[in-house]
């Protein structure tokens, strides 16, 4: 009947290629060349500032000149804060007079031990007394030093807690300095790579406060301790910060650059098949597919790396993926 073999769907009309079962499935297939790969780390880190500083009295005192405005560049040995000095300034002026005439003194002394009209313990004592004067002025000259706070380098101040009139004690906190035309980048990394680090390696920073712009660097320095809590690596980058556009305190990724391999083996991430802890492919070869465990390398844009498991030239299926066993049939489309 042959509306029956019709409706059944088992008329001659009903098998075409690739149809029927066992037939060939169709298949895309891309054919593995090599191709350079930047190897990198990827990493999570803070941005810190190259120098940073709280700048607190080590004395007591009564604030009497604030020198900067919130969030002013500030040059080293610029005054931010000036305590009040007036009975310092007295010491150093009763100080220097008495040095002064210790000078004289001495000076006198031995005109007249040239003479032989004072013995030399006259002389000696002079002496002793103008060393004792100089330790004098320069001790209240130190102690007027300290009424004065300075930024230590060049940077940009904070916002302060304190005004003209307040009295401080040693160690209050007055305001923070921070050198941000460098940044630090801390972040840490996985011990297995402590081979593969060094000092100077590049690295590249995005910051998702500043999403689409990306930055340079180089690690600066690596310590030599692996933590033994997450045994990891901490690993300090450096960067240029010229346009002030980074803060420290930011949230930053990190990728450091390892070097180039010129031969590396590049597939679609479709291609790749996994299977529990194993990953497969598919290859092509003789219309047939054969099922081969791969080892991943470096993923860049939709694109996996083939460390084991193929060679150059060979034939991997990409697309239109119906294979479901080992050696079954394949036909190559496009």
């Amino acid at each position: 009947d042959i509306s029956g073999k019709a409706a059944d769907g088992k008329g001659a009309d009903a098998k075409g290629p690739g149809k029927g079962p066992g037939g060939p499935v169709p298949v895309e297939v891309v054919e593995l060349r090599p191709a350079p790969v930047q190897e990198s780390i990827t990493a999570i880190g803070s941005l810190r500032s190259n120098e940073s500083v709280v700048l607190r009295p080590e004395v007591s005192g009564r604030i009497a000149t604030i020198g900067f405005r919130d969030g002013q560049p500030v040059r080293r040995g610029q005054l931010l804060v000036g305590l009040d000095a007036t009975l310092n300034e007295a010491e150093v002026a009763q100080a220097r007079a008495e040095f002064d005439l210790a000078t004289s003194s001495l000076r006198r002394t031995e005109d007249l031990a040239s003479k032989n009209f004072v013995s030399s313990s006259a002389q000696d004592q002079a002496a002793s007394n103008v060393q004792v004067a100089e330790a004098k002025l320069r001790l209240v000259e130190a102690r007027l030093a300290k009424m004065r706070i300075v930024a230590p380098f060049d940077g940009v101040v904070g916002l302060r807690n304190v005004s003209i009139g307040d009295y401080v004690k040693d160690g209050a906190e007055l305001v923070n300095v921070e050198d941000i035309r460098t940044l630090k980048a801390d972040f840490r990394l996985p011990e297995r790579y402590f081979p593969q680090l060094k000092a100077g390696l590049l690295v590249e920073l995005t910051a998702d406060a500043l999403p689409g712009s990306r930055y340079a660097g180089a690690i600066d320095a690596i310590n030599p301790r692996v933590d033994a809590s997450g045994r990891s690596l901490e690993v300090r980058a450096r960067l240029d910060n010229s346009d002030g556009r980074l803060r420290p305190g930011m949230f930053a990724r990190v990728k450091v650059l390892l070097g180039e391999r010129p031969n590396a083996l590049m597939v679609p991430e479709e291609a790749v098949v996994p299977l529990g802890d194993d990953f497969f492919v598919y290859t092509v070869a003789d219309g047939k597919a054969k099922r081969v465990r791969v080892k991943l390398g470096v993923r860049r844009e939709a694109q996996v790396e083939l460390l084991e498991g193929v060679r150059a030239g060979e034939q991997v299926v990409t697309a239109g993926i119906r294979v479901q066993r080992d050696g079954q049939p394949v036909r190559v489309i496009g």
